[in-house]
């Protein structure tokens, strides 16, 4: 089931309420879900290997520390934020600016122009960083059993 943004997100507890989440795909809803994003987004840090290691292992303890909870909500948004920080660290490996695209001027129907790869290993490094606690935490299998949960209790369409 998609993730749900027409949710008032100012207002809702997910902790409280998981049977509104909606696990969507890939990152969606990670800047969104409360009180989670605000437990999780101090700790999000790539700009150098040394940071990403700290960040992405902090974000784990908190993935795991949710899962001991049986908290699938808690659990899958640290998972995002670490897919996340894979996602990001690995675009401005690809892109100095952190732009995918092109700015277009007036045009909005054109076609967008990808930006030339500039690869920065500093930042990739960064990226398989993370990508490797993504790994980690998307196999988990208490995750993936409270995954299975979560969609037959809450996302029966």
């Amino acid at each position: 089931m998609a993730f749900d943004y027409s949710l008032d997100f100012k207002i809702i507890d997910f902790r409280q309420h998981p049977e509104l989440y909606r696990v969507g795909k890939g990152e969606q809803g990670v800047l969104l879900v409360e009180p989670y994003k605000s437990e999780i987004l101090p700790y999000w840090r790539f700009k150098t290997p040394e940071i990403a290691r700290e960040s992405s292992e902090k974000i784990y303890e908190i993935f795991l520390d949710y899962l001991e909870k049986d908290d699938f909500v808690g659990a899958d948004m640290a998972r995002k934020f670490i897919q996340m920080g894979y996602t990001r660290s690995r675009r401005y490996a690809n892109h100095k600016s952190g732009r995918k695209y092109k700015k277009n001027s007036e045009d909005s129907n054109s076609k967008k122009e990808i930006l030339p790869y500039e690869v920065d290993p500093v930042k990739a490094e960064s990226a398989a960083i993370f990508k490797a606690k993504w790994v980690e935490a998307k196999t988990n299998e208490k995750y993936q059993e409270l995954l299975a949960k979560h969609k037959q209790m809450y996302e029966l369409e």
